[in-house]
C-alpha cells in the first residue's frame, strides 16, 4: 500500500503533465449552467448542460468509465466513453485520454455533455467536454487512508463532512437552530443588537476569562464570557424596550462533554417582563426549536430522556441540594459544607462558601432528568438577581434543567444600585482571595443603575441546547473546535 507522500508524488506527476500542455490546473473560471441538484430536480432528457464537483468515485475501466460527481448541493453520475470524441475544453487534447492520464478521485472537474437515462434508470450526463478546476494532491478518506481518531476528524472537519452525510446534515440543523432562534425572538419583537467581545472588565457570568493587550490604549483586556449581559441592560436603561444577541463566548476553562472553551450563546432582555412570563416565553422558544429543527420534542442524552411537552416542574435550589445531600446551603458552616462534599465524594476548587454551594449543587443535577425550572437560587451564587420577597437569602432567578444538566439561566434583574454595588463588592472580595471565577465589579454599570434601569427580564443560552437535542458532546456540534496542534506533523 502506498503512502501518502507516494501518493501525492504520483498526483504531482499528472499536475505536471496538464501544464506541458498548457493547461492550468487550477483556473478561476467555471462556464457552469445548474447546480446538480437543479438537474435533479428539473431533468430533461437531451438537454445539454455545464456541470461541476468533486468526483467522489471513478468505476469501470477501458471504453466507459462512470464518474460520481458532487458539487455541494447533490451528487450525480457522468458517463465518459471513449468512442464519442470527448474534447479538453478549449483545447485540441483528447479528453477521454486525458481524463485517464491525469484525473482521481478528489479532483474538481467541469463537464460538458447531454442529460440521458441510462440502461439501468440511472439519471446520468453523457460526456461530450471536460476540464479540470482543481487538482487535488491528496486523495480523500477511505479505509486505507480515512480519519484515524477522532480528533484527526476534529482537525480535519473538511474531509469530515465531505464523506459523512450525517455530519453533513447536523450542522445544517445547527444552522436551523440559530435561524430558527433569531426569527423568534424577532417575531416577538426584540431588536438585534452587537455588544463589545473586548471588555475591561467581565460580567453577566462567574468564569475564568481570556487576557489579552491592547497595543494601541496600551492596557489589559478580557474576551468577553457573556454575551454582553451587562451592555445590554445598559439599553434597556437607554429606552430600548426589548434586545437580544447571539454571539461568540470565550472561557478559559476546562473541557468536557458540556464544556468548550468558545462557544455561541443567546441573551435577550425585556423591559417590564416578570419571570412568571419568562418562563412562558423560555418553554415556547424551546418547543419550537424542537419542531422546527428536530420535528420533536422528546429527546434522549447522557443517560436521561425528557420530552420539552411534558409538564416543566419547579425546582427549589436549597430544598433540593438538602434533600439529595442533607446540607442547607443558606445556613451551614463552611466546614460543614466542606465535610458534605468530601463525604459525597465530590471534587472542587475553592473553599469559600459560594464555590461549595454551587459544587453541591452540580451533584445534585445530574439526577434530574426535566424538563424544570431550577428556581430560588441562593443570593450568593446569584450576584444580579433580585432578592426574592419574603425568602430571605434566596432570590429572582431561574435555570432550565434537561437531562442532568443546566441548559439556560435566567434573572429578574437586580436593579437596586446600593444592592448591586454590595454585591459585586462581595465578588471582589472573592477574587481578592484568589477565586478567579468570581465576577469582576463594574463601577459604570452601577452608575447606570443610579440612572435608573427599569424592571427586567433576562435570559441566556447556548449551543449546548442544540448539543443536547442533537445527542452529541458539545465540541462535536462545533464546526472548527479547538483541537490541539499534531505534534506528529
Amino acid at each position: 500500500m502506498a503512502s501518502l507522500e507516494e501518493l501525492k508524488e504520483v498526483r504531482l506527476k499528472k499536475k505536471s503533465i496538464l501544464e506541458e500542455k498548457g493547461i492550468n490546473p487550477y483556473p478561476s473560471d467555471t462556464h457552469q449552467t445548474h447546480t446538480l441538484k437543479e438537474v435533479l430536480e428539473n431533468f430533461k432528457e437531451n438537454e445539454e448542460v455545464v456541470l461541476v464537483g468533486r468526483i467522489m468515485s471513478i468505476r469501470g475501466q477501458g471504453a466507459i468509465l462512470f464518474v460520481d460527481i458532487n458539487d455541494g448541493t447533490e451528487k450525480f453520475q457522468a458517463v465518459f466513453k471513449k468512442d464519442e470524441n470527448i474534447s479538453y475544453i478549449d483545447t485540441k487534447e483528447d479528453g477521454f485520454e486525458l481524463f485517464s492520464e491525469t484525473a482521481d478521485i478528489a479532483d474538481f472537474i467541469e463537464i460538458k455533455g447531454t442529460l440521458f437515462v441510462t440502461q439501468r434508470g440511472m439519471q446520468s450526463i453523457q460526456v461530450s467536454g471536460w476540464r479540470m478546476l482543481t487538482k487535488a494532491l491528496l486523495p480523500i478518506p477511505n479505509e486505507f487512508y480515512g480519519l484515524k481518531d477522532e480528533e484527526e476528524k476534529l482537525r480535519k472537519r473538511y474531509l469530515d463532512i465531505l464523506m459523512n452525510e450525517d455530519v453533513r446534515e447536523m450542522f445544517e440543523k445547527r444552522s436551523m437552530f440559530w435561524k430558527t432562534a433569531r426569527r423568534f425572538f424577532e417575531d416577538k419583537g426584540f431588536l438585534e443588537v452587537e455588544t463589545p467581545t473586548l471588555e475591561l472588565t467581565t460580567g453577566g457570568a462567574e468564569a475564568r476569562p481570556f487576557k489579552t493587550h491592547h497595543n494601541d490604549f496600551d492596557l489589559d483586556v478580557f474576551l468577553r464570557i457573556s454575551v454582553g449581559e451587562l451592555w445590554q441592560k445598559r439599553l434597556m436603561a437607554a429606552g430600548f424596550p426589548k434586545v437580544f444577541e447571539i454571539g461568540r463566548v470565550y472561557r478559559n476553562e476546562g473541557s468536557s462533554s458540556e464544556h468548550v472553551q468558545e462557544f455561541t450563546n443567546l441573551e435577550c432582555y425585556g423591559a417590564y417582563v416578570n419571570l412568571d412570563q419568562g418562563k412562558e416565553l423560555v418553554k415556547e422558544l424551546y418547543i419550537k426549536l424542537a419542531k422546527d429543527v428536530f420535528d420533536t420534542t422528546a429527546f434522549s442524552t447522557r443517560g436521561h430522556s425528557f420530552d420539552l411537552s411534558d409538564e416543566w416542574i419547579d425546582v427549589d435550589y436549597v430544598s433540593e441540594v438538602e434533600k439529595q445531600t442533607g446540607v442547607n446551603v443558606l445556613n451551614a458552616t463552611e466546614e460543614e459544607m466542606e465535610s458534605a462534599l468530601k463525604k459525597l465524594g465530590v471534587k472542587f476548587e475553592g473553599k469559600n462558601r459560594e464555590r461549595m454551594t454551587d459544587s453541591l449543587w452540580k451533584y445534585c443535577r445530574k439526577n434530574i432528568s426535566g424538563p424544570a425550572f431550577l428556581i430560588n437560587h441562593p443570593k450568593l451564587v446569584a450576584p444580579l438577581s433580585k432578592d426574592l420577597e419574603g425568602q430571605e437569602g434566596k432570590t429572582e432567578m431561574f435555570q432550565v434543567i434537561l437531562a442532568g444538566s443546566e441548559i439556560g439561566r435566567a434573572h429578574a434583574e437586580l436593579n437596586d444600585p446600593v444592592e448591586q454595588d454590595k454585591r459585586l463588592n462581595t465578588q471582589q472580595d472573592l477574587i481578592d482571595r484568589g477565586d478567579d471565577e468570581a465576577m469582576m465589579k463594574d463601577d459604570e454599570f452601577i452608575e447606570m443603575l443610579d440612572h435608573g434601569m427599569p424592571p427586567t427580564f433576562g435570559f441566556g443560552f447556548g449551543e449546548r441546547l442544540f448539543a443536547f437535542m442533537a445527542d452529541k458532546p458539545l465540541r462535536e456540534t462545533q464546526l472548527f473546535p479547538l483541537v490541539k496542534p499534531n505534534k506528529d506533523k
